[in-house]
Formats: structure tokens, sequence, C-alpha cells
């Protein structure tokens, strides 16, 4: 199964806006310029993540969005979902032709991976999003750290090694 652009840009600039709110109302410039997502195709995204009450928009100086929910309550499958992004594995020839009669033979099966699919998307929230990727950014600075005092150290030998 594939997940479209729309969806994974989406959880992106979520996942982007979750971090940073702590803030203040962070604004898709910031987001689009972090991401590399256009800033026209993010004020699409947002608007629909707007209308299903997933952000909030802040007018004036200093606006921009914050999350309508806390991060906890917000799921990847409530992104998506807003987006209009269905999580569609049937590939029967569109859902028109999916009907008992004419539905392939392998309806069922693909059926059953959506749902699951979808299930364990639910399951994962935007909380758990945040939480890895801090715990992925305190790794980096970890390994940046050991990495100059190694380079302290190696430099100080060879200093002394020169004397």
């Amino acid at each position: 199964m594939r997940l479209t652009t729309k969806g994974r840009f989406a959880v992106t600039a979520m996942l982007d806006l979750a971090l940073r709110e702590a803030g203040g109302p962070v604004t898709l410039a910031g987001i689009s310029e972090r991401q590399g997502i256009s800033l026209s195709y993010l004020e699409q995204l947002f608007g629909k993540l707007r209308r299903a009450q997933l952000v909030e928009s802040v007018r004036g100086p200093g606006g921009g969005y914050t999350l309508a929910r806390t991060v906890a309550e917000i799921s990847v499958a409530d992104i998506i979902v807003a987006v209009d992004e269905p999580v569609d594995a049937t590939q029967c020839g569109g859902r028109e032709n999916c009907h008992d009669n004419h539905r392939c033979m392998t309806h069922d099966l693909w059926t059953s991976l959506n749902a699951t699919i979808f299930d364990y998307l639910s399951k994962i929230s935007l909380a758990s999003l945040v939480e890895n990727q801090k715990a992925k950014d305190t790794s980096v600075v970890q390994d940046q750290r050991t990495l100059r005092r190694t380079a302290a150290c190696s430099d100080a030998i060879a200093g002394s090694n020169a004397a």
C-alpha cells in the first residue's frame, strides 16, 4: 500500500507544528522552509486540517497555527482522513466497479488490509511521533557532543606528541 504525498506532507507538517507550538503559533512559511513543502500546498492542507478541527489559525502579527486538540488526541489516521486521503489498497478498478457482482477475487484480502492499516494509524498519536522525534534529536545532540570530545582529545594527544 502506498501513501501519497498529500498524506505524508500533512503528517510531517502536523509533527513540525506539534514540535514548535510551545513557542506560540507556527507559521506555514516556517514549516515550508524547514520541511521543503511548498507554501501554497501547505495552505491547501491546513485549510482542510482547520475544517477538520485539528488546527486553529491565529491572525495578526505573531500569528500562525496551533493544534486544536492535544497531541495525544490526534492520530495519524485523523490527519490523513482530514486531508481527504483515502487509505485504500483494493485497486478493483475504482469503487464504482467494486460491488458484489464485479469485485476482484482478492477484494476481501485488500479490504481487510485497509482496515488493518487504518486501525494501525488510528493507534499512532501525534504525541508518540513527537516523543520519537525528540528522542532522535537528543540522540543526535549527544552524538555530536561525543564527536567534539573525541576530536578535542585527539587534538590534545596530537599536540602533546608534537611537543
